[in-house]
Order: C-alpha cells, then sequence, then structure tokens
C-alpha cells in the first residue's frame, strides 16, 4: 500500500474538546480552499440534557474566517463517547456527510437495543454518502483514500488524504496504545489485522487520532506517524503477535468502564447526528435501555 502522491502535503488543523477528549480536523487544500471536516463534535450535558454546539461553532468559525469551502463531513465512525457535530455544520457551511457503508451493520446491532424498529431503517439513508473500502476521494486537488479498518466497530474507515491518515479510534497515540473491542460487533483479531494494514503504510505517514488519553506529564496530542507508531505502540508494535494482541485486547476490555456518552452518543450518531424527533409536547427523548450494556 502506498500514498498516492507522496508529494503531496495536506494542510491539517486540529480542534481538541475537552470534555471528550476528542480531536476533530479540517483538512484543506491549499490551491483551492477547499476542504473536509472530519469526526466534528456537538457537546451534550447528560445532568440536564441540553446540547451545546461550542466545538462546531469554532470549526464555523474557523472555516468562514480563511474563507474555505467545505466538500466534505467525514466520520470515521459511530461514535460511542460524543455527538457528532455534522449536521450543524451542514447546516451552516454546507458538504457531504460521509461514513462508510458498513454503518447498516452497526445500525442493526443497535436499532433493536434502543427500540428503534418504529421510527428508524438500517439502510444508512441518514448519511449523505456511504463510502466503499478502497474508493477514493479529493479535496480540492488533494488526492484520498478509504480505507476499511473494522475491529472497534464493524463500520471503523481510516481516510488517507495526500500524507497525512485519520485513523479515528483504531489506534491512539504510542503511548496510550488501541481502542477497545467490546462493543457490539468488536472484534480484536479484526482490529489487530485493520492496524497493521495501516502500518504498512510508509513510515513517514502522518497519523491523526481522534482522542488521547495522555498519561501524567504529556498534554494532549493529535499527531504522530506509522514509523513511531511501529517502534513504540504500548498495545502494537512490529513484535506483536496477534494471539498477544488478543489476549492483551479482551483482558483489557473487561477492565474498562463505559464511555460516559454512549447510551445519547450511538442514538444520535447512528442518524447521522440528528437529534430524536420532537414528540407530542414539543420535546425530543433520548431513550435508556436498563440492564442491557
Amino acid at each position: 500500500m502506498t500514498v498516492s502522491n507522496p508529494t503531496e502535503r495536506a494542510d491539517v488543523h486540529s480542534f481538541f474538546d475537552d470534555e471528550t477528549c476528542t480531536f476533530s480536523y479540517v483538512v484543506v487544500d491549499g490551491q483551492t480552499g477547499e476542504c473536509a471536516v472530519i469526526d466534528s463534535v456537538a457537546g451534550f450535558d447528560y445532568v440536564s440534557g441540553r446540547t451545546n454546539m461550542a466545538s462546531a461553532d469554532r470549526i464555523i468559525a474557523f472555516v468562514r474566517e480563511r474563507g474555505y469551502a467545505v466538500k466534505w463531513l467525514l466520520e470515521t465512525h459511530i461514535h460511542a463517547d460524543h455527538l457528532s457535530g455534522a449536521p450543524y455544520i451542514k447546516k451552516r457551511l454546507g458538504g457531504t456527510i460521509g461514513i462508510g457503508q458498513n454503518i447498516v451493520e452497526v445500525q442493526r446491532n443497535f436499532y433493536h437495543i434502543f427500540n428503534t424498529e418504529d421510527d428508524f431503517e438500517c439502510d444508512g439513508h441518514d448519511f449523505d454518502y456511504l463510502f466503499r473500502a478502497g474508493e477514493r476521494l479529493s479535496i480540492g486537488q488533494l488526492a484520498g483514500k478509504v480505507l476499511h479498518t473494522p475491529g472497534h466497530t464493524p463500520a471503523c474507515m481510516s481516510y488517507l488524504v495526500g500524507d497525512a491518515l485519520f485513523v479515528g479510534d483504531t489506534v491512539f497515540m504510542p503511548d496510550v496504545g488501541t481502542a477497545r473491542c467490546d462493543f457490539p460487533g468488536g472484534n480484536a483479531k479484526m482490529l489487530y489485522r485493520s492496524i497493521r494494514e495501516l502500518l504498512s503504510l510508509p513510515g513517514d505517514t502522518r497519523l491523526f487520532v481522534c482522542h488521547d488519553y495522555p498519561p501524567p506529564g504529556r498534554s494532549p496530542a493529535c499527531e504522530t506517524t506509522i514509523a513511531a507508531q511501529r517502534a513504540g505502540n504500548i498495545h502494537i508494535s512490529d513484535e506483536t503477535t496477534e494471539d498477544e494482541f488478543v489476549h492483551m485486547r479482551h483482558n483489557r476490555d473487561k477492565t474498562l468502564d463505559m464511555p460516559v456518552l454512549l447510551i445519547p452518543s450511538i442514538q444520535v450518531n447512528m442518524r447521522a447526528g440528528r437529534l430524536p424527533e420532537v414528540e407530542r409536547n414539543g420535546a425530543r427523548y433520548i431513550r435508556i435501555p436498563i440492564d442491557m450494556f
């Protein structure tokens, strides 16, 4: 696997959401000013049930100030730890909301859990575009490729744009490790193979993570390289076998708490960030399944 054009350097701007430890990105083609927004965030306060769009508004202000044109609003997967800000940004800046076509499998995994059979179809139609594995995309004159990297979820996609790789939750910074695999449809063997595929890219490929949970003494960071991952990822270095990784992942996942915003995030994000429909009293509701997770 090779980068389409090693001389193409993507202009990447990161935005960190402190509440969810999420990095969102604006990826720009400097020649045309066309851009993509990747993994945007809408805020949600669980105690009050209130949304806020501070993180999304920062991106909107940045794009408008620079005069960029949004072509894509890309999601690497259905996030379980934050709500997507994609539809909010689309309403203000335009763009096409895209995700991997295996989103329909994730929707099927959750629509029974949330009892949405009466008002939801598992066909991915809430999203504007469903990417196939290996499909090409462009941002202005920047060439990109969509890589199917399942394991954390069945629909996880990584986006290779010029020399920049956006991996979602597949892998984290080297001193943090890799994603959990214990959500419905998760699979540690698939994750191992997905990461191995990513690590076959050229060593100087820039790798951008969706989250960072830094150890004590380090500030949040979003950028590393394929070479740094191969040399120092604490969960999957070049010497790590598939069996070793699967054993580690299964044992580690048993110790992890569920993400605080899992219940609202999944319900909203499997609808491409669309909030539940307004009910007869004018309010929207998030369903909380009891003893299901």
